[in-house]
């Protein structure tokens, strides 16, 4: 195997490999619980620095709330979920759940939302991301009058909760619906979505 200068692999190398050359893709991570109330603090620029170091490429952050933006080899999210939290565990000593979507996934669920074809502000929308879809049963059993004012939809493995008083004040929190849903979930405003949305568009072009 060759190597450059700048200790990186040359272009030529996948060629000189028995191992077949493997395309990097866009994904998007979010984390949970981070920099809140000061706890589980992490500076995303070490953290993007602690990516790097362990083969994720392009890493880039958005606020202090854990959104990155990156690209790596595999398609597999759930895999690459498990190597993101290994490294925030090795480098800072904490167990941070960490859910992972391909940029395309993350496009499908941010066009899915039904909220925006009735016409909702979109200051009041919110996505509620999942570790997993959530069995129907469990999504029959909620509640659409838990929180007066505001309504929501679970499709596949997306929440969107509409809440025009805003989410510190909706019952429909996230640990309302992990309870019911027996899954793991990370809120993000309308604002947040959309930026990663172009941030991941970015690196994919």
């Amino acid at each position: 195997m060759s190597t450059a200068s700048n200790g990186f692999r040359t272009d030529n190398d996948h060629l000189r490999s028995n191992k077949p050359f493997e395309l990097m893709n866009c994904f998007i991570a979010l984390l949970r619980g981070v920099n809140v109330g000061g706890h589980n603090k992490i500076r995303m620029a070490e953290l993007a620095n602690a990516l790097e170091r362990n083969d994720f490429a392009d890493v880039r952050t958005y606020i202090q709330s854990g959104n990155i933006v990156f690209r790596a080899k595999g398609k597999r999210a759930a895999m690459l979920a498990n190597r993101f939290s290994q490294v925030i565990l090795d480098e800072f000593d904490l167990e941070i759940p960490v859910l992972i979507r391909s940029a395309a996934n993350f496009r499908e669920a941010v066009e899915a939302n039904p909220f925006i074809a009735a016409g909702a502000e979109q200051s009041a929308l919110y996505f509620g991301f999942l570790s997993e879809k959530p069995k129907a049963a469990l999504i029959e059993q909620l509640d659409p009058d838990l929180s007066p004012g505001d309504e929501f939809h679970v499709i596949a493995d997306t929440i969107y909760t509409y809440c025009p008083n805003g989410l510190a004040r909706t019952k429909l929190s996230n640990v309302y619906f992990d309870r019911k849903l027996k899954v793991s979930s990370t809120f993000r405003n309308w604002n947040t979505v959309q930026r990663l949305l172009a941030m991941s568009e970015e690196s994919s072009g």
